[in-house]
Formats: structure tokens, sequence, C-alpha cells
């Protein structure tokens, strides 16, 4: 069994939960058992058990993300141990890219990272596509069965497998339900509106960068809804209104009518939740492939939407 030491910045918590959710298959087969500092029980001295655990650890993921990189304690001391043992052929080092940041230009960045290509989690369309491509990479890095070393240039008699001293029987299934208020729902759902608007008019900017025949234009009408229309030799060739609530209560919709009152729209987005976050579901309405089964986060939902704003001009 291999042990795992999970270096992140407690903002990222909602995401090393998720994480290790899909790490299960390897708990329940016995290749890995995880640890992070919230198995840290009182009276423990917290550097003590996070140095003991760090120095034990056959592989090593530092959760990669603006708050990681900005935090003293896990750039200076906890990465730059895991980097030193890397190198030393006693653990191996992923880096798993949470959110974006300027991690290639860190100690750590000749480092193949996690995900593929090393697109941030929360970029992708469906987070749980992202956490299961790192599953598999964790899953290819683990040593072979009967292996007690990773095969750095080091004879195996380096590195053994020592395990932890405990109390008494201890569980690593310490998971509990999270319960989401009407607060959190709201928060959730305005920030992905306001999130959607940056990236419309980001992609909308850059479209027309690239493409001299095309010109595009987004407009901001109020807090709760804008618009977006892309021109294709001076004609128009496809437009949309995005809206924050409708006629269905909370949620965020898309209209192909930019003119319109709210009333009508191809497709509707709403908060859900299972019983560790929050994400979107679409009900479906659009005939951009099957995504009414998907988790989407901020950047999948406005990637949904993007691509049924662009698909007149690639299918024409």
């Amino acid at each position: 069994m291999s042990s795992l030491f999970f270096s992140y910045s407690h903002k990222d918590e909602a995401l090393r939960d998720r994480l290790e959710v899909h790490l299960a298959s390897l708990k329940r087969s016995g290749a890995i058992a995880t640890w992070h500092d919230r198995r840290i029980t009182a009276g423990d001295s917290f550097s003590q058990r996070i140095d003991e655990h760090l120095e034990r650890a056959d592989i090593i993921l530092l959760l990669i993300s603006p708050d990681f990189l900005a935090s003293d304690y896990c750039h200076d001391i906890e990465m730059q141990r895991a980097l030193q043992r890397h190198a030393e052929g006693s653990a191996r080092v992923i880096p798993v890219i949470l959110k974006p940041c300027d991690w290639q230009h860190s100690p750590f960045s000749s480092l193949l990272a996690a995900p593929t290509d090393g697109k941030p989690i929360t970029r992708w369309p469906d987070e749980d596509e992202a956490f299961l491509d790192v599953v598999r990479q964790i899953r290819a890095a683990l040593p072979a069965p009967g292996s007690v070393a990773f095969d750095q240039g080091l004879p195996a008699a380096t590195h053994a497998v020592v395990q932890p001293p405990i109390a008494g029987p201890r569980s690593s299934n310490l998971r509990l339900r999270k319960q989401f208020s009407d607060a959190d729902r709201d928060q959730f759902i305005e920030d992905a509106f306001e999130f959607m608007g940056r990236f419309f008019e980001n992609l909308l900017a850059e479209l027309c960068e690239r493409n001299a025949s095309i010109e595009g234009r987004f407009k901001r009408i109020d807090a709760n809804h804008f618009s977006a229309v892309i021109y294709e030799s001076g004609k128009a060739r496809s437009q949309c209104t995005i809206r924050l609530g409708g006629p269905f209560g909370k949620g965020i919709s898309y209209s192909s009518d930019v003119g319109g009152s709210g009333n009508s729209w191809n497709e509707m987005l709403s908060v859900e939740c299972d019983d560790q976050h929050q994400f979107l579901r679409c009900m479906g309405m659009s005939m951009m492939g099957n995504h009414r089964d998907q988790q989407l986060s901020h950047e999948g939902a406005a990637e949904y939407f993007w691509s049924m704003l662009i698909a007149p001009l690639q299918h024409h």
C-alpha cells in the first residue's frame, strides 16, 4: 500500500474533498492510504504531525491554486520538502492544478502536472471528468505490486513503507454530508452568471481578433442579463440573451431572441447539489449534445452556452 499526502490550501478544501471521493476505488482496493491535516486530532502538534506524514508519504499531491502559491506554509515548507524528497527518489510529487494560476513559473514547473496538459480542474466542462483524469494518472504512478520504491535511480532498499504510529483503530471515512443553504445556492448561481458574462465578453473579443470578417458585440443590459451578437461580414449570424432568473424561478436562461421579454428561452440552467458540492444542470432542451446528465461547473456552463451561440458559424 502506498501512502498519499495532500498538500493544499484550506480555501481549496471542497476540491480536495471531491478528489478524495474519486480516489475511493484505489483506497478500497488497498492500493493507497490518504492523509491530510484534517486528520490531526485535538492535542496533537500540528507541524509535527504534518512533518511525520510528509516524510512517510510515497506520493505527495500538490493541489495548486492561487491560494496554494500565496501560502507561505504550503509553498515554503510543504512544497520545498516534497520536491527535495522527489529529487532524492524517496517519493513522487504530482502537481494537481485546481485553478488557473502562475504555476508554470514555480519550482515544480518541470514536473508533469495533472490533469492532462495542466488544464485546471475548474476550467473543465465537467469537473468529475477532470478528477477522473487525475485519478488515472495517480494510478499509473503507483509502484508495481511488490515494489517498495519508485524507480528514480535509487536502489529499492533506500525506501521502505513505514506505517505511522496510531493510538487505536481509525478510519479514513470521516467525510460528513454538507448542507447547502438558500444563501449558498443564490451565491453559486450569481457567481456563475457573473463568470459567464466575463467569459462571453472575452471570447467575443478573441474571436474578432482571430477572424477579420467577424465582429462581436457584447452588451451588459442590467445586473441580471446581457446580450451577445456575432456578425460575419456585417451580417448578424448568431445572437443571444442570457438572463439570471426566469419564469421557473432561480436559474440562468439562454434565448436566441435578443429583444424578447424573457418569457421564451432555448435552454435553462439550475443549481443542484449532492452531499459534497454544488453544480449546474441543464434542462437538455438544446440540440448541442447530451449535457442533461452532466454536473456542470461555472466554466462548463459557460462553455455550453457559448457552443450554442457559435454553432451557426461553425456549421454553415
